[in-house]
């Protein structure tokens, strides 16, 4: 099974400490040589973003940034795993390396299975 979590934050939050950055390099590398890890990445602020929506009158092009949200998708990574309580183990620990090294820091992770096409 593969699952995409997305880390959800405040985009006032600030930069991230040093002190975050080596945790998530070695969080991210136990990650990939266990065999779990597909991808993963960190998103640029809304204010580079841009968002198409349909709507009924056509669609809508939209620039970032995009005020009226209070959190915005800051990150994501797609992991593959035995089940949906490993998704949530591992998310958990993401948020965890989160508030461990990143004072103040407030967030989210939204865990959503990829959906995988029927056998033939």
């Amino acid at each position: 099974m593969q699952f995409m979590t997305m880390l959800k934050m405040r985009e006032d939050a600030g930069p991230p400490p040093p002190d975050f950055y080596e945790a998530m390099g070695a969080y991210i590398a136990g990650v990939a040589a266990s065999g779990r890890l597909i991808t993963t990445g960190g998103l640029l602020p809304s204010s580079a973003g841009v968002e198409v929506r349909a709507t009924t009158g056509g669609i809508v092009v939209t620039h970032g940034p995009f005020t009226e949200a209070t959190e915005l998708i800051g990150g994501y990574a797609v992991f593959k795993v035995g089940s949906r309580d490993e998704a949530i183990a591992m998310a958990t620990e993401f948020v965890q390396l989160h508030v461990d090294h990143w004072p103040g820091w407030e967030g989210a992770s939204e865990i959503r299975q990829i959906a995988e096409p029927p056998p033939r």
